[in-house]
Parts: structure tokens; C-alpha cells; sequence
């Protein structure tokens, strides 16, 4: 055991993440040396950020603790404590069953951990973190919540009511990375789209796109997770217009069929959706759309699935994630539907969608073959350079490899680079004079 060190462990999603490097941060400001999903866990203190959406993810949470309670048995790490989205919505029953864990704190409360350590808490929006990503890119959550009540999602349980951070803290956030290095961000957010309507009373995305397009160092900003629902078309033209508003948008569809849809309360319609793929096809030449897909939800018919194959074999996702649905205990679904799809249709299910987007992103990408595209480098992985064009998002999606042999490139530098070839999703390309 590492005396003096601490050890965050962060399972789930990117807006966990950033928890992390805020809790990080307080740590650091304390004294204490900080590591981050560390090869060797051995800190006095670990501390879990659990991940409770889907069964899988609580399963994979609960077996974290599980293995870091015994490393605690054997003297390997000092003080173990719990706190993200599992233990917000399941803490009474883990104290239960888990109690030699030295403290749970829900999704929001963990800053009282700082506390509990006599250690004071430290505010400044423009050094709020320690970033965990490499220095040149972050993630950036603009608010928390979500006010929608899809039947199949837990979130809104976990996380509650949407609420935005005002626009001059995340500004100054930005500012204070890119002084740093950053050069790239994602803006995350449970429902990126709704941003504003609680603070200012309307929209106010496209207000802060453009705010962010005049951090002069700023070279990319990139969109996760909106809402199909009341989308905020007014950022279209932004996006259009301004270079640094990367042209691609993460937002989940989840299904076309209009039965399946109104069962998963959505409020947008088959014919809603295709009109907002459309606009974004318009209005924003080349973007990138990344969408989540489900199957199995309670009532979802062959005919139902069968028209969503239709849908994305039309459609052309460049990026298309899917999984099962999961019959979640406090949802609207699990109280007035019956989980009635077996496990093994869902599964066979998802496999044709993905082998059906397989194809399509395979095609997408060797349709690259012979373009110019800039491409910023993250990493060195074997005799490559490891970079991302500005339709790729970290850990996500495709990579280009470019051959270590050529001219030295400097990580987080961004690069014009002609496409040669395809493997698989990646793609393999050289630079080339700009």
C-alpha cells in the first residue's frame, strides 16, 4: 500500500469522468498523489465511481467493488469508498450487502468525501480538474439531468431534474484547459440539447457554441448526446458556419417505428425523425451523425425491427451504436410493461443490426480513400501514430494509423493527411504538405 497516494476508478460514461478528475483534483490540491484506472491499484484510499444504467454496467460496478474489497483484506490498498450513479440509486441496499466499504456517496454528494477527510474543498472554474484524457483534448459536461421521461431509461432517477451550468463557468473552464493544452473538447451532457431552457428560459446551445468558437487556442469542439425531441435547429447554421464546430453530432434515435416509439414515450415521430436527419443532411454538407439504437423493448413486433433495419440501411449512419433493452426497476416501462421479448430474440436482434451497420460503416470508411482529411494525434501505439479526423470522437469511433517511418509528428498536433487505404473501420493514411 501506497501511503499518501489515492486511486480513482471510473466506470461507465464520459460525464463520470469528469467527476472523477474533479474529485482528482481535490485530492491533488491536498497533497495527495492521484491516480487514474492505475495498472496497480495500491493507493491508502481508492475510491470507485460506479456506472448503475443497464444490469451489465451495475454487474460490472458491483464486481469492481467486490474485487477492490478484497485487495483491501489483503493490506493491498488502505480506505475503499463508493460513489456515482450505483450507489445513488442503490446505496441503502449496498450498505447492506457491501458494508466493509468505508463510505458511499450518491452522484452528487461525493464532494462530502473531501470533507469527511478533513481536507478542504477548493473552487475555481477554470482549474476544476485533473484531466485523465491525454492533455490536448476533454471532455466538458455543460449540464446535469435530464427532464425527459423516456419508459426504458433509469437516468433520469440517478441524475434528476436538468439543470445548466451558466454559460461564464463554462467558459472559463475552457479557457482555463485550452491555457493549459487543451486544443479539443466534447461537450457532454445528458440531454445536450435541452442546455439553457431551465437558466435562461429558451436555448441557449447555440449562444455557447459560439462563445466557444472565440477561445482564440480552441481548435475543435464536438457535440455528444443530443435529443431528437424540440431539437434546437439554430445551431445547424452555427455549425455550418463556424470551422471549429466539428461536423459531426452524437444523438440518440433509438428506434423509427411510431408504435415502438410511443411505448418509449419519445414524443417524435417516425416522420419527425427522418425530417431532422434530413436538416442535419442539408443544412451541415459531410456531417457525421452517431446515433444509439435499441431492440426488444416491451411490444417491439418483427414487423417493428424489420422497419428499422429499412430505416438505417436508408439512412447510412456513419456511426451506430445498439443494445438490448433492459427492464429497469423505477422506469415507466417496468412498472406498466412486460419485459415479453426472450433474451435470445433481443440478442439475435442486435446482432443483425450491428452486422447490417458493420457493412455500412465499412463502405463509409473505404469511401475515404484518396481524401485529404486533418487528422490530430492522441498517441503512439506500436510503429504508428494513432490519430482522429474531426468525425471521430475518443474511445468511440474509427482511428487513422499513420506510419511511424514517414516525418517525426508531435501528439496533439493536427496534421493534413491523405487517406491510402481501409482496415476494417480505420483508416491508414500519410501526411502530406498543407
Amino acid at each position: 500500500m501506497r501511503k499518501n497516494k489515492v486511486d480513482v476508478i471510473t466506470l461507465g460514461c464520459s460525464k463520470n469522468l469528469v467527476d472523477s478528475e474533479m474529485l482528482m483534483k481535490q485530492f491533488a490540491s491536498s497533497g495527495y498523489t492521484v491516480a487514474h484506472d492505475a495498472e496497480q491499484v495500491n493507493g491508502e484510499i481508492v475510491v470507485i465511481n460506479t456506472c448503475g444504467f443497464i444490469e451489465a454496467a451495475r454487474q460490472e460496478s458491483i464486481d469492481m467493488i467486490l474485487n477492490i474489497i478484497e485487495a483491501k483484506k489483503r493490506g493491498d490498498v488502505g480506505k475503499v469508498y463508493v460513489m456515482g450513479c450505483l450507489s445513488e440509486r442503490y446505496m441503502e441496499e449496498l450498505k447492506a450487502e457491501i458494508p466493509e466499504v468505508d463510505g458511499y456517496y450518491g452522484k452528487f454528494n461525493w464532494k462530502g468525501l473531501v470533507s469527511e477527510l478533513g481536507k478542504a474543498y477548493h473552487t475555481s472554474p477554470a482549474d476544476l480538474r485533473v484531466l485523465t484524457t491525454p492533455r490536448h483534448y476533454a471532455f466538458v459536461k455543460i449540464s446535469e439531468g435530464c427532464d425527459r421521461k423516456c419508459a426504458y431509461c433509469s437516468i433520469p432517477i440517478m441524475t434528476g431534474r436538468h439543470v445548466s451550468r451558466p454559460m461564464e463557468d463554462i467558459l472559463a473552464e475552457v479557457r482555463g484547459m485550452v491555457a493549459g493544452g487543451v486544443k479539443e473538447i466534447q461537450l457532454i451532457a445528458q440531454d445536450l440539447t435541452y442546455y439553457g431552457r431551465d437558466l435562461y428560459h429558451k436555448s441557449r446551445l447555440a449562444d455557447l457554441l459560439n462563445a466557444l468558437c472565440e477561445i482564440e487556442d480552441l481548435k475543435r469542439i464536438r457535440l455528444h448526446y443530443g435529443y431528437p425531441a424540440h431539437f434546437p435547429y439554430e445551431i445547424l447554421p452555427v455549425m455550418r458556419a463556424q470551422e471549429k464546430i466539428c461536423k459531426y453530432i452524437d444523438i440518440a434515435l433509438q428506434h423509427i417505428s411510431d408504435p415502438v416509439l410511443e411505448k418509449m414515450r419519445r414524443h417524435v415521430t417516425d416522420k419527425e425523425t427522418r425530417t431532422l436527419i434530413q436538416r442535419f443532411r442539408d443544412e451541415v454538407p459531410g456531417i457525421h451523425i452517431r446515433t444509439t439504437m435499441m431492440v426488444g423493448h416491451p411490444g417491439e413486433t418483427e414487423e417493428d425491427f424489420e422497419r428499422l433495419l429499412d430505416f438505417v440501411r436508408e439512412t447510412r449512419f456513419e456511426r451506430l451504436g445498439a443494445f438490448m433493452y433492459s427492464h429497469e426497476e423505477g422506469t415507466y416501462g417496468y412498472e406498466h410493461y412486460d419485459d415479453d421479448i426472450p433474451t435470445e430474440v433481443k440478442q439475435e436482434r442486435l446482432d443483425r443490426l450491428m452486422s447490417l451497420q458493420e457493412s455500412i460503416a465499412f463502405e463509409i470508411a473505404e469511401q475515404k480513400i484518396g481524401q485529404t482529411l486533418d487528422v490530430i494525434i492522441d498517441r503512439i501505439e506500436g510503429d504508428y501514430y494513432i490519430g482522429r479526423t474531426e468525425y471521430d470522437s475518443p474511445d468511440v469511433d474509427p482511428e487513422v494509423l499513420i506510419p511511424m517511418s514517414a516525418q517525426p509528428l508531435e501528439i496533439g498536433e493536427i496534421y493534413p493527411v491523405l487517406i491510402d487505404d481501409s482496415r476494417d473501420f480505420d483508416l491508414v493514411g500519410h501526411v502530406v504538405e498543407a
